[in-house]
């Protein structure tokens, strides 16, 4: 279904660590331009009024605050990872202004992770304290709709684990991957703004690299690709120079409108 307007948000464009990292004096750790600033990866999606989180990092707090989310409508999982999820509990001020359950979506391992992580939340015991009030929704693969965008999961591999990035729309979000499937990459044509992950030059067994990922927006020929999960070994203004025109790094703060004509 189609919605009026989708806005993508960059909360995080950062690796695991983050950029600067801790104890780091490189020169992109030092650099002066903003954009070398990666809190941990991470989008909002907003349509029709509504505010759909991917992933939920450590910088969740800091990153709603710049970002301005009044609201929160859902939260998607793309996998347990550490960078992912260990800021779920700060959803709860949100609870406490909506006055209900966040409903929030991730395949069964994901969501038992999320669980034995969580315990305190979903153990039901009495507290004196509260604790996020969510609604599991387990992902089985199928597509699902959210207040009227359809989202697709779309199976990665994050090094030998399969993880999911999502479609919505004419827009993609793929973190955390090695490889892609053919068969997701198939479920990837026709977008007008593609996410990738490339952490940087060099190989790594669980992420993919600059070269890799140029060549996957070249397979799949998206109107524009951003990447992310970019680690310190990237400079923001001098990686992307190098960049094909229609392709760029992502940064903290940037605000995408899906479908959004350019300037020629």
């Amino acid at each position: 279904m189609a919605v009026d307007s989708l806005k993508i948000t960059v909360l995080g464009s950062g690796t695991s660590v983050g950029v600067p990292t801790v104890g780091c004096h490189c020169a992109v750790c030092t650099s002066n331009d903003p954009r070398d600033n990666r809190l941990r990866p991470s989008i909002l999606i907003n349509y029709d009024g509504r505010n759909v989180l991917v992933d939920t990092t450590p910088d969740f707090r800091a990153q709603a605050l710049r970002a301005r989310i009044d609201h929160l409508d859902a939260v998607l999982f793309t996998h347990s990872h550490a960078d992912h999820i260990l800021g779920l509990d700060d959803v709860r001020p949100y609870n406490f202004r909506q006055k209900g359950e966040i409903p929030i979506y991730a395949a069964p391992d994901t969501m038992d992770v999320i669980r034995r992580v969580y315990q305190y939340i979903f153990d039901g015991s009495k507290r004196e304290s509260n604790v996020p009030q969510l609604a599991i929704h387990l992902l089985d693969g199928g597509t699902f709709d959210l207040f009227g965008l359809e989202f697709r999961p779309v199976p990665v591999l994050h090094g030998s684990a399969t993880i999911y990035g999502f479609r919505f729309g004419m827009a993609a979000y793929l973190t955390d991957h090695s490889d892609i499937p053919e068969s997701s990459m198939e479920q990837l044509c026709g977008l007008d703004v593609l996410f990738l992950d490339a952490l940087r030059y060099k190989p790594h067994p669980t992420h993919s690299t600059v070269e890799r990922s140029v060549r996957t927006v070249e397979k799949l020929a998206p109107r524009r690709a951003f990447f992310t999960h970019i680690s310190h070994d990237l400079g923001h203004e001098r990686a992307e120079s190098l960049l094909p025109p229609h392709v760029r790094l992502a940064y903290d703060g940037l605000e995408i409108v899906v479908g959004e004509r350019q300037e020629s």
